[in-house]
């Protein structure tokens, strides 16, 4: 009896081990299986795929509103009148780092032409590389000084009006181009001359863009005051306020004005008068082209100082002068 029920427990036992086992090896090749969740993963696709839809939908309106704003923004650039900017440059240390930061001025500026005149027999290559770099629309072209109009070393630069020849060749190279181009002598433009050394406001140039004869307004750090202006009483220039020679026609800074494109083209003859006594070089040029009545004053009614006549300092070089004459000077191939 006793033996039987050993047995009976034996076998229950084997019995429960082997159906657990079994279940065991069930379950475990349950989890290789890849569950048929179909039901539960629809509602998720649904959403992904109109997700998606939507993106491609924006995505489409954001194209298609470039390709309309692109041509407009194109066409309102080009209806701007075009400032030619004339700047005469010499050789000297810090006539490369003058460039480069009058250009990255310029380059904030639209619709801007760049007429750079050397003071020089050619062309030279640090000019050249660093117009063909500026990103600028530009005309690159030279004139050297004469002679006997030239400032010698120690020379105060008063004593000879400066960039005379060069101008003078920015506006011959202007009017041959303008008048090259079909209706150039009817296109709107505005001529500017801007020295490499001066500072100036962006808002300078939108000032003058809407120029009809010839605009004027203060400089700033000039003539030994605070700023040089034109004085205005009912919209009208009626006098100037500057500290030398108030009565010279036109008693103001070459940073001070801008003249229309087609009064320079109409009028072939002005140009600036390299004989013209000191203070006068101004007014040598505006004398045939306006009157005081006819001025258009800018900036406020003349009065908010949006150009400076800064200048940068001689570089001192006598260490690199000790540094030469010892042999040890700084590499000339480095250009500065």
């Amino acid at each position: 009896m006793a033996t039987r029920m050993k047995l009976k427990l034996k076998t229950v036992f084997v019995l429960y081990f082997m159906v657990s086992l079994l279940g065991l090896v069930y379950a475990l090749m349950q989890l290789g299986q890849r569950c048929d969740c179909t039901e539960h993963d629809m509602p998720k696709d649904r959403t992904i795929s109109r997700l998606r839809g939507e993106l491609h939908r924006l995505q489409e309106q954001i194209r298609k509103s470039e390709a309309t704003k692109q041509p407009q923004k194109q066409a309102t650039k080009s209806s701007l009148p075009t400032i030619f900017v004339i700047t005469p440059t010499y050789a000297r240390l810090v006539q490369k780092a003058e460039l480069i930061r009058l250009s990255q001025t310029f380059l904030h500026v639209p619709q801007l032409h760049w007429i750079v005149v050397e003071d020089s027999p050619h062309k030279t290559p640090l000019v050249t590389d660093l117009l063909v770099k500026s990103g600028l629309t530009y005309t690159h072209l030279h004139m050297p000084t004469a002679k006997d109009r030239k400032l010698q070393e120690g020379d105060p630069s008063w004593l000879k009006p400066r960039g005379v020849e060069q101008r003078n060749e920015g506006l011959r190279w202007l009017r041959e181009d303008r008048r090259a181009q079909p209706g150039g002598d009817n296109q709107q433009g505005v001529v500017y001359f801007a020295d490499d050394d001066n500072t100036y406001s962006l808002q300078i140039f939108e000032e003058m863009r809407g120029t009809q004869r010839v605009s004027v307004w203060p400089v700033g750090l000039v003539g030994g005051m605070k700023y040089e202006r034109p004085v205005v009483e009912g919209g009208k220039v009626v006098r100037f306020h500057t500290g030398w020679r108030p009565s010279r026609p036109f008693p103001m800074d070459m940073a001070g004005f801008a003249v229309s494109l087609k009064l320079v083209l109409a009028n072939p003859e002005a140009c600036f008068d390299g004989e013209a006594p000191m203070g006068f070089l101004e007014s040598s040029f505006l004398q045939g082209l306006v009157t005081m009545d006819e001025l258009e004053p800018k900036a406020a009614n003349c009065s908010k100082v949006l150009v400076w006549h800064t200048r940068t300092e001689k570089p001192k070089m006598k260490r690199e002068e000790a540094l030469q004459a010892q042999g040890l000077g700084s590499d000339p191939a480095v250009e500065v």
